[in-house]
């Protein structure tokens, strides 16, 4: 053989090399993400939960890629949304702010791994068979939105004593909202409740109307992204009627609501994230216990209080975990 022609094969040679070398290397696994939410509202939550991935070892980019749906505030999408992901044969499904997502990607796979985040206890969903041995596809992290709801009624109670009529604003879409309608009626210490359907912004804002117009006194926000998507709605609606309001997490306070108390649900995504790495490493679903959170933080938005004429008592000043001015 010439010493050209040698050269030349060698050449060839070393060039393929990679590209068997990357025919051998397994594919990088995908993780699909299923959001109510839309991925310009949801920035801080998502990159809560990379940072959980990151913590478990995986970037995305390097490692990992992510498929993203989202419901864009429309429940009905669920089904379609999660079948996708499905036919993308995604490794791991995580569903991390939504109890119907998480039952819309259990019905689309019983197979692929899914990790939710849900706001109510999943047993009684149906996600799991028990919070210690999930069992099935699923497991995840509860961040007990629902369960504190009458700490979150007693707190109102101590920033607006005064309040007797209390509007509870209730998604239709969200069997959640009516459990936290349940737990605020039981809670009620002589107040009067009274639930109001929203399905919309229109709805939102017709349903303020008529809460001027009923002379209730304050507003108890359920969970759901439904209504963490509308935050900035609900804030200037309670300041146009000066009805105090009481919210789930500390995102409406942040854009203008008076208090907000619950679980800290970042750190609920960031957990999520920490489980997804953990499965992609070969755990199962069926032997990781569903998480609870153990981080809950009183936020109080004071110039929103000053605003509403309301004197916060020094008492809850001093318990809240945050106090914005």
């Amino acid at each position: 053989m010439k010493r050209r022609e040698f050269i030349t094969l060698l050449g060839g040679a070393v060039a393929a090399w990679p590209l068997a070398a990357r025919a051998q290397q397994p594919a990088v696994p995908v993780i699909g993400f299923l959001d109510a939410g839309s991925a310009a509202a949801r920035t801080q939550q998502v990159a809560a939960f990379r940072k959980g991935l990151a913590e478990a070892g995986y970037q995305e980019g390097q490692n990992v890629s992510l498929e993203f749906r989202w419901a864009e505030g429309q429940y009905a999408r669920f089904g379609e949304l999660a079948a996708d992901l499905v036919r993308h044969r995604v490794s791991v499904i995580v569903t991390p702010g939504s109890a119907i997502a998480a039952l819309a990607a259990k019905a689309a796979s019983t197979s692929i791994p899914i990790v939710f985040g849900v706001d109510g206890d999943p047993v009684r969903e149906g996600l799991v068979a028990s919070l210690n041995r999930p069992g099935g596809n699923a497991t995840g992290v509860n961040f007990f939105t629902v369960e504190v709801v009458a700490k979150r009624m007693q707190l109102l109670r101590e920033l607006v004593p005064a309040a007797k009529r209390i509007a509870v604003l209730v998604n239709p879409a969200d069997p959640e909202g009516y459990q936290t309608l349940r737990d605020v009626q039981a809670a009620a210490g002589g107040e009067q409740i009274v639930a109001r359907e929203v399905a919309s912004g229109r709805d939102i804002d017709a349903a303020f109307a008529n809460m001027a117009g009923e002379k209730m006194d304050a507003v108890f926000v359920g969970p759901g992204t439904f209504f963490n998507t509308r935050r900035v709605q609900l804030a200037v609606l309670t300041a146009r009627y000066a009805l105090p309001a009481a919210y789930p997490t500390r995102a409406y306070p942040e854009a203008g609501g008076l208090m907000s108390y619950g679980a800290d649900v970042l750190d609920a995504f960031r957990q999520v994230g920490v489980y997804t790495g953990r499965i992609l490493k070969g755990a199962k679903p069926a032997d990781l216990p569903v998480l609870q959170s153990t981080k809950f933080e009183l936020v109080i938005n004071l110039n929103t209080a000053r605003a509403l004429g309301l004197d916060v008592p020094p008492t809850l000043l001093a318990r809240a975990d945050e106090v914005i001015e």
